[in-house]
């Protein structure tokens, strides 16, 4: 059922597109398009969305006609491993820090979320491994490339909720799927091992990419906390969107 005009919906979806608007202009900002150059953007952007088909079932809203449950290979926990074609997840060993830490020192990386992680192996030892509220996994390209990560910080055992956080630092990796199978394989891990009842992230406002895909998982905006965090004496707003596992198991199973 649709909400009337103005409902707790729309306005959420209103400010989630006055945020990917801003994070579009400053981009195209950064890469020297000036205000006028801006407005053909837009008009290009029109006409688009005019020639688009937009009753073309292969543009969905949401990955749930091209990802089943049914498809994910469980073998956890036997070998800590589940998997979904060529992405796989294992659990966190303290022998993959050291190449985290390399990837985690890319400059890249400094413009994002990712910077507030420790940077030291001893320190990211302590942070994936001495504490029980976070449960990480290593992300793996093929069986035998290890890409990335991705886990659960903020366990809430009582609220059965957590943050979920992840991170590609393979570079030579990147468009080929990777974060969107992992993210599949962790929401299956929360919702269906863990059971728990809903998953959250937060990402910075300039992540249009990232905003998309948690979109099409089913993530809806919470909020925008305005100027939450410093980056280079730069104040950043961050958004937090969430996902429920009633959505999840109605779009997914």
């Amino acid at each position: 059922m649709k909400n009337s005009a103005g409902g707790p919906d729309e306005i959420k979806q209103k400010q989630l597109l006055k945020l990917v608007t801003n994070s579009f202009i400053k981009e195209l900002k950064t890469y020297g398009v000036d205000n006028k150059d801006i407005v053909k953007v837009s008009v290009n952007v029109l006409d688009y969305v005019t020639d688009s088909n937009e009753d073309d079932p292969a543009k969905s809203n949401n990955y749930g006609s091209d990802l089943s449950i049914k498809e994910i290979q469980p073998n956890y926990p036997e070998n800590h491993i589940l998997s979904f074609k060529d992405v796989s997840l294992k659990a966190m060993e303290k022998d993959m820090l050291p190449q985290l830490a390399e990837w985690l020192q890319e400059p890249e990386n400094k413009q994002t979320l990712i910077r507030f992680f420790p940077t030291t192996i001893a320190e990211l030892e302590h942070y994936f491994f001495g504490r029980k509220d976070r449960k990480y996994f290593a992300v793996f390209y093929r069986k035998e490339n290890y890409v990335g990560i991705i886990g659960a910080d903020n366990i809430d055992e009582s609220c059965q909720k957590l943050e979920m956080k992840k991170f590609v630092g393979d570079k030579s990796f990147r468009s080929k799927g990777v974060g969107k199978f992992s993210t599949f394989l962790f929401l299956y891990y929360a919702f269906m091992k863990m059971e728990f009842n809903k998953v959250f992230i937060r990402s910075l406002d300039t992540n249009i990419k990232n905003i998309n895909l948690n979109s099409k998982f089913g993530f809806e905006l919470e909020g925008i906390l305005y100027q939450e965090t410093c980056i280079d004496n730069a104040y950043r707003d961050v958004l937090r969107m969430s996902l429920l596992r009633k959505k999840w198991l109605e779009t997914f199973s």
